[in-house]
């Protein structure tokens, strides 16, 4: 910890030294910040200091609510693009295409860089549209080529990349010349979703140590950019939160869809059938509703779940099956690999994400705080389709008409001569 404060200390040294003459230019800059995993709870309880002083000085939610299904890529995506997942085309971590004949997956790196797979028009999309330069350090969509377009500066998602790496690119992405400068900048990390895979969302002590790191990379962060004359706000957000799911939990997909003619694309809380004759869904869906076990069976024509389906509807398959609260899919493979992870990691609990949103367990956090920003402000909870808008607002971007978010719902959280 001491090493890594003076790195930070040294890198913020160099950088008000460094500042450009121009620096005076007070057109506002805009970090959006994702901790993946992060539940809406872990800040009450963990009390990280930084956080907390980041919070006081700013605007935050009760908790914000993420989209259906609570997953990583449909989520920082409906952040990114201010639009639900049925909408903007990311329906899952993984899903079938019938005009492709592919499964997106977001373990295939050719995949996930395809433009194809994204619709809507991202942050960074719409700044660089309009002439403004936009730089991420992962974030979901950020690495294709939505629409023609990615960011002017990004990088190829690699685990491997430490925060401080992270961390000290953003600072000279800021001391770059004003011509150069990225004003939007999106950034993200993993710690949290990590550990609460690993150990689930209730344990205190492996949470405890994982946040109390971060907290502490974070309070780097914020001291270098206080270095820069530059008016920077700063949006700290999650996808989706975390539920224990003890090995007991885990339900075999293999004997659930036996006898059912369908490509089955699993995502553990919810599984899409894609049936080999669409035409046999009420046969498909009584079949299924007969088998007993913790878990609903759902046409995707109901609607409702996803509730505006409209051009990417084939994504969805015909028919969903979802576990209870704290149960999860798996195929024979799956749960044999769950049982020796947990055999390594000396626990009988794991934690997962994908469930409604109507569970809180589900809940994110959003924090904002700025010169635009109202101060210890605190609101109650919201979409996440929402930030698109502010954001956009922020920088002097005209929103697309498509989108679902509304500027109104978050317009309240700023200052009232912005």
């Amino acid at each position: 910890m001491i090493r890594i404060s003076f790195v930070f200390r040294w890198i913020a040294g160099v950088i008000f030294f460094c500042c450009h003459a121009n620096a005076q230019e007070k057109e506002p800059y805009v970090i959006l910040i994702s901790l993946d995993g992060y539940r809406y709870d872990y800040t009450e309880r963990f009390q990280p200091e930084n956080l907390l002083r980041f919070i006081e000085k700013g605007t935050s939610a009760d908790f914000m609510i993420p989209s259906f299904p609570t997953k990583t890529f449909p989520n920082h995506y409906s952040i990114a693009t201010g639009m639900k997942p049925e909408n903007h085309g990311l329906v899952n971590n993984a899903f079938y295409d019938s005009w492709k004949k592919m499964v997106y997956n977001i373990r295939e790196r050719d995949i996930v860089e395809d433009g194809y797979w994204y619709g809507g028009t991202p942050l960074w999309v719409l700044a660089e549209q309009n002439g403004m330069k936009a730089a991420s350090y992962f974030f979901v969509g950020s690495e294709a080529d939505v629409q023609g377009v990615r960011p002017s500066y990004y990088h190829n998602y690699d685990a491997g990349i430490s925060n401080l790496t992270r961390i000290s690119k953003v600072f000279e992405w800021l001391n770059l010349p004003e011509e150069d400068r990225p004003r939007l900048i999106t950034l993200y990390f993993s710690d949290m979703d990590e550990v609460g895979h690993a150990y689930g969302p209730n344990n205190d002590e492996q949470l405890s140590k994982r946040i109390r790191k971060l907290d502490h990379q974070f309070g780097a962060l914020f001291e270098g950019l206080e270095s820069f004359d530059l008016d920077i706000q700063v949006f700290i957000v999650s996808d989706h939160g975390m539920v224990n799911v003890p090995n007991q939990n885990l339900l075999n997909l293999d004997h659930i869809t036996e006898g059912i003619a369908a490509k089955v694309v699993n995502n553990g809380a919810m599984a899409h059938l894609y049936l080999e004759n669409p035409l046999d869904v009420e046969e498909a869906f009584i079949k299924l509703s007969q088998k007993e076990g913790p878990f609903n069976v759902v046409k995707v024509k109901d609607k409702q779940y996803y509730k505006n389906v409209s051009t990417y509807e084939d994504r969805l398959g015909d028919i969903l099956i979802m576990p209870d609260l704290g149960f999860y899919l798996g195929t024979t493979p799956d749960i044999v690999k769950y049982q020796n992870r947990s055999g390594l990691l000396q626990t009988d609990v794991f934690g997962e994400h994908g469930f409604s949103p109507e569970y809180k367990e589900m809940g994110a956090i959003f924090y904002a705080k700025g010169s635009k920003i109202k101060e210890g402000k605190t609101i109650k909870a919201f979409q996440n389709i929402h930030i698109y808008p502010l954001i956009a607002h922020i920088l002097g971007l005209q929103v697309p008409q498509d989108i679902d978010g509304d500027f109104e719902v978050l317009e309240k959280i700023l200052k009232d001569d912005y």
